[in-house]
């Protein structure tokens, strides 16, 4: 392959380049490297006048916008775009700044040679629309649709807002579920069970008993606490998570100290003067933004210590029991999202299955919802491992009505099994019961189902993204891959921004780039990309070098790592590297917490059961050390032997 260099794509297309470097100007060549590769693989439509043309649009607006263009215009189009194909409708072109095709009414000018292979020039979808097309205008419009660009402190307050005014909707919302709770238990007894639930009231009273055999074996009780891998609402270290000084009295009422808190009873017996001391003040979640990309960031609720010590153990329970049980272990999922990909996959081809998409779906689901559908005995469990209250930014504390925001462990498993009791509940038939799939708010149900299953988990509080549900068409989505008549149309997201200087993120995120570009045989872009890592890193091994660091899947001799050795103890043959290293934090604490640490972090413990069955043979079993911690997002790009 001929590795272009920085300004190589856009001269091989005959297009001048801005002479001055900067971060536009590398994500212009990579867009000219994508349409190049286009180009290649669609010449009979797509010709070097069309990828000129084409290149030198994106170039003039990129340059006028700014990268708003590349991560917001040309996204933009794109939902048009998967709106009308998910929904068989006529694209839209409406509030979009782009030029249309002279002798169509809806087709945009920019790409237009392969819209027109996808829509009529009215704007409806053709009778046999071209996958291949509709792979590439999404590649092209989506391509940096997720670039973590900063973003405005106005969009921060948004999103604080946003949570806000939900929490005032399942305020309102909260007494219409309490009296659905209240007349589910009338006639409860003398109520025949049948397949299909017609009332609100029915499909409540059917999902409480789907439920009640859900837990008919489970024990709440019987559960390993751990400490969850994020921060804490009450900002303990590390290594300062094990070392109680204060657990809420309502927790130790459901899970006693001496039975969840210590290694044992002489560890409770020897920590006795701390005991004693110990302070049962409930603390409040707290809200925190983390980054996410150009559109906003993303906001996470943190858990206290105790709080988050127990949820982890319930949760990792929960799913075990789920994914085990024949009720449950395929229509609900938490660690493979395999079947909902295939789902949308044959769904997309035959247009028997739909996918759903949830709006705010972890923050919808109110502790009144979670009451009145879970069971008695594992409801009073639930509840008093959740946060009452949560503390936003500014410092006020905000009372929660939903039942676990993003952040707790048990947001996920709880939405998931709130989810699949109620479309189960409302279904006609035993057929469309066994075809609902449920990964979180990933929700794929029958086409003819479609309807009447949106209105039912609307009728309960969640809220339905119509625009990006799809219902009718030839398109699906869900669990991160998109589907377009049976043919896989996902597109390389890039993320993380392309840095100048090592940096352990971007080496890491742009050779997983590079790769995923040359699986999709866009040959160009994985050669753009590979010049440009190598003008840093100068040398980067290959996959077929079987290094156990970030490798590219083909590299010439040019690239490849040349200063090598023989490790005789571990008899194979190194090379010195790049690689990405944690730093390791060494502390020890007392005897009997180091002990507590081993018990629920080590290999011996029952984490594993989290993998897919096929994953758990590819498990490494490392050496343990109660003494080390890794410290977050402080990874080092360093070189060394491999």
């Amino acid at each position: 392959m001929a590795f272009l260099t920085d300004r190589g794509v856009l001269h091989a297309l005959g297009v001048n380049p801005i002479m001055d470097h900067n971060k536009s100007l590398d994500e212009v060549n990579l867009i000219a490297a994508l349409l190049r590769d286009v180009q290649r693989r669609m010449e009979l439509c797509f010709d070097t006048r069309a990828c000129k043309l084409t290149c030198l649009q994106v170039s003039k607006r990129t340059r006028a916008e700014g990268l708003g263009f590349l991560t917001k215009t040309l996204p933009r189009l794109g939902k048009a775009f998967d709106k009308a194909l998910s929904m068989n409708a006529r694209l839209n072109m409406k509030k979009l700044k782009f030029a249309r095709i002279s002798s169509t009414s809806e087709l945009p000018r920019f790409l237009g040679e392969f819209f027109s292979r996808v829509f009529n020039p009215d704007g409806t979808i053709l009778q046999d629309p071209c996958a291949d097309s509709v792979g590439i205008i999404r590649q092209v419009l989506y391509l940096f649709y997720k670039y973590e660009l900063p973003y405005e402190a106005r969009q921060e307050q948004e999103v604080i807002d946003r949570f806000i005014k939900t929490e005032d909707e399942l305020v309102e919302l909260e007494p219409s579920l309490q009296a659905l709770a209240y007349s589910t238990t009338v006639s409860y007894s003398s109520r025949r069970r049948r397949y299909k639930a017609s009332t609100q009231v029915e499909v409540a009273r059917e999902a409480r008993i789907l439920l009640n055999q859900v837990f008919s074996s489970f024990d709440p009780t019987n559960i390993s606490p751990r400490h969850g891998p994020g921060a804490v609402a009450t900002k303990q270290r590390l290594w300062e998570k094990f070392q109680w000084t204060n657990i809420s009295g309502r927790i130790t009422e459901k899970y006693p100290l001496d039975a969840y808190f210590y290694a044992s009873l002489g560890h409770f017996c020897d920590e006795l003067k701390g005991v004693n001391s110990l302070t049962e003040h409930e603390s409040p979640a707290r809200v925190v933004l983390v980054p996410k990309d150009s559109r906003g960031p993303r906001l996470i609720s943190c858990e206290p210590v105790d709080f988050q010590w127990i949820q982890q153990g319930l949760s990792r329970a929960i799913v075990q029991h789920v994914e085990t049980i024949e009720l449950t272990k395929f229509n609900v999922f938490f660690t493979d999202q395999r079947p909902n990909q295939i789902g949308a996959l044959y769904g997309s081809s035959s247009g028997k299955y739909v996918t759903l998409d949830l709006n705010e779906a972890s923050d919808r689901v109110s502790s009144a919802l979670v009451r009145l559908l879970f069971p008695e005995h594992i409801f009073v469990y639930l509840d008093a491992t959740r946060s009452l209250s949560t503390c936003l930014p500014d410092g006020k504390e905000l009372p929660l009505k939903k039942f676990a925001p993003m952040g707790s462990a048990l947001c996920f498993p709880i939405l998931a099994l709130t989810i699949w009791s109620i479309l189960t509940a409302a279904a006609p038939d035993k057929d469309t019961r066994d075809s609902i799939l449920v990964y979180g708010d990933d929700v794929i149900v029958p086409e003819a189902y479609a309807l009447n299953a949106m209105e039912q988990l609307e009728s309960f509080g969640l809220k339905i993204n119509r625009d990006k549900s799809c219902i009718n068409g030839l398109f699906r989505e869900s669990c991160g891959c998109d589907a377009f008549n049976g043919v896989n149309v996902t597109p390389v997201r890039l993320r993380t921004v392309w840095s100048s200087s090592p940096s352990p993120d971007s080496y890491c995120s742009w050779i997983s780039y590079a790769n995923s570009f040359y699986d999709k045989k866009y040959f160009a872009t994985y050669d753009y990309i590979v010049g440009l890592l190598s003008s840093v890193y100068k040398t980067i091994p290959g996959e077929d070098m079987f290094l156990t660091c970030p490798s590219l899947r083909e590299v010439p001799d040019s690239l490849r790592p040349t200063r090598s050795r023989t490790n005789k103890n571990l008899q194979k043959r190194q090379f010195y590297v790049w690689d990405v290293k944690a730093p390791v934090i060494k502390k020890d604490i007392a005897g009997w917490s180091m002990l507590l640490r081993f018990f629920t972090e080590s290999n011996s413990g029952d984490h594993s059961s989290l993998y897919p069955t096929n994953w758990k043979e590819e498990i490494s079993i490392s050496p343990f050390s109660v003494s080390s911690y890794t410290k977050r997002r402080a990874s080092m790009l360093v070189r060394r032997w491999r």
